[in-house]
């Protein structure tokens, strides 16, 4: 049965970090906040129609919990349960609280559900971004040194190509120029690319949809239609406010990345999947969101190593011979400068990289 909040202790309840269940002694839930929606991708409704049990892995150790609680009436802690990766989609560990309340003369447990990860998480991000940032103004450095130089090697170039030309010198000696003029211009558009996520914003109102379907009919045309994306879109997500165009090079250069990893190893059946939803109670970094729209593509391809995994967004790095290692660089730092964030994680044959933006922001 569900139990009624009144409106001042449900605002308090939904603006929590742990997820918050009301439940009856045998452990069916009457009452869920935003953060249980959040951490089970599940709406409030149906959590308010199941039993704790469904959400724990350990149904006999919860029990056990349940038992000594009943028995002892004092609240009780277990340490990194499990979730039921059936319900949540993924495998996840919290730390869960029972304790054992009074509401309208009725006997209730209360259950605290905070997820470890989302800790791990946000200490992992604030690491990553840290030497991320100490590499790429490392590289800018870098790049502003060498671009100097570069217009001087080719306009050397220019003038050395008009006297081969102007005293009749072998053609040979020209397709030398040719190559140092076409190498210095490869270079000054690396460097450029390098420098180009730090120029000014455009912000105005926009449709994450409107990106993703630019994004994946563009890559679709450069397949001559011989592969095409999975759609998994929630068209209730409001727009957001950003630059448009920062934010398609964000997504395509994933997208990409994605693409040549189906492609380039073979797979037998290679998919892509688009998939956009609202979350819920978001932290990234020190921010707390009520909602942003995450947005994940998801590839069967060989997949990343932890290694590459927690290296991937450093500029240069690449784990494809003739990557240039700036993609996912450049992604990142126009996703970080919308206060967003991107996750990846991976297995064989199941590979996400999530990107996270704030929406009403």
């Amino acid at each position: 049965m569900l139990t009624k909040i009144n409106n001042v202790h449900e605002t308090l309840l939904d603006n929590l970090n742990g997820a918050v269940f009301l439940t009856d002694l045998d452990l069916s839930i009457s009452y869920a906040n935003s953060a249980a929606e959040s951490l089970f991708q599940i709406a409030r409704s149906k959590l308010c129609s199941i039993s704790v049990f469904e959400l724990l892995e350990d149904k006999v150790g919860c029990s056990k919990t349940l038992s000594d609680l009943v028995d002892s009436g004092t609240p009780h802690t277990r340490r990194h349960e499990k979730i039921s990766s059936k319900l949540s989609g993924k495998a996840s560990k919290v730390d869960c609280f029972f304790t054992p309340v009074e509401v309208n003369q009725s006997k209730k447990l209360l259950i605290e559900m905070h997820p470890i990860d989302h800790f791990v998480r946000i200490n992992r991000e604030h690491a990553l971004l840290s030497a991320q940032d100490t590499s790429k103004n490392l590289v800018r450095g870098l790049a502003h040194e060498i671009k100097n130089p570069l217009g001087g090697i080719r306009g050397a170039a220019q003038l050395l190509d008009q006297e081969i030309i102007q005293f009749g010198m072998d053609e040979e000696c020209r397709e030398l120029t040719k190559i140092i003029t076409t190498e210095t211009d490869r270079l000054k558009d690396l460097v450029d690319r390098l420098l180009e996520p730090h120029h000014t914003l455009k912000y105005r109102r926009v449709n994450i949809h409107e990106v993703t379907e630019h994004v994946a009919s563009l890559l679709e045309a450069e397949t001559q239609g011989k592969f095409m994306f999975v759609r998994d879109y929630d068209p209730s997500i409001p727009e957001l406010h950003g630059d448009k165009s920062q934010l398609i090079q964000a997504v395509l250069n994933i997208a990409r990345n994605a693409l040549q990893a189906v492609f380039e190893c073979d797979v037998i059946d290679p998919q892509i999947k688009i998939k956009t939803r609202v979350q819920r109670n978001y932290t990234i970094l020190d921010n707390r969101y009520r909602f942003v729209c995450r947005l994940d593509i998801i590839d069967n391809g060989p997949g990343v190593s932890q290694d590459m995994t927690d290296q991937i967004f450093f500029p240069l790095v690449s784990k494809r011979s003739g990557g240039t290692g700036l993609g996912l660089t450049i992604a990142q730092t126009a996703i970080t400068r919308h206060k967003g964030a991107i996750e990846c994680s991976s297995e064989p044959g199941d590979t996400i990289f999530s990107i996270y933006l704030p929406l009403g922001e």
